[in-house]
């Protein structure tokens, strides 16, 4: 009877620190690795639609800095977090004319809008204005994004916000998990 109730105690014992160390296991990957965000709003249209399930990957904005176009995550002035694409890096000159984007002058494609480009039937996606115009510097500031949500003209973003701290940011992402008809890798 003993030897049956040592074994229960430790099965019991067993089963306790399965669970502890899959908890700690969870968390860790959460806080410093992937997190879920759910896309609110219709900001990153036809790129993200309002619902969807995404994972945030931190691992590339613990050791690194975020590069131009990615989608990322970050805690915006409204003390919520917002999902833009980066347009700008620190020491980048941004402007938009005639629906362009120039990044220090040179024309640069973003083949993500072509599809809303394509649906404008009378004016621009996108309005035409420069960097100082917004922020009133030549140049982006080191430590500091310029970002933009893909559906220009009904998105929150650096040219209503301002420049955004690289501090600020959780993460990139770029992979839809739900719904699960939209499943896989954005751009």
């Amino acid at each position: 009877m003993r030897q049956a109730q040592k074994e229960k105690k430790n099965e019991l014992w067993e089963w306790s620190k399965a669970l502890l160390i899959a908890f700690g296991l969870a968390a860790i990957i959460r806080l410093f690795l992937f997190t879920p965000i759910i896309v609110d709003g219709e900001s990153m249209m036809p790129t993200l639609e309002n619902g969807d399930s995404m994972l945030v990957n931190k691992i590339g904005y613990i050791v690194g800095e975020p590069k131009q176009f990615d989608i990322v995550v970050f805690h915006a002035p409204e003390q919520k977090n917002y999902i833009k694409r980066v347009i700008g890096l620190p020491g980048d000159h941004v402007e938009y004319k005639n629906d362009q984007l120039y990044i220090n002058g040179k024309e640069v494609s973003e083949p993500y809008l072509d599809q809303y480009k394509d649906d404008i039937t009378e004016g621009t996606l996108t309005d035409d204005f420069t960097l100082e115009s917004i922020t009133g510097d030549k140049e982006i500031p080191e430590g500091y994004v310029f970002v933009m949500g893909d559906n220009r003209r009904y998105s929150k973003d650096s040219r209503m916000i301002g420049l955004i701290e690289i501090d600020e940011i959780i993460g990139k992402t770029n992979f839809v998990f739900w719904p699960i008809g939209e499943v896989g890798f954005v751009k």
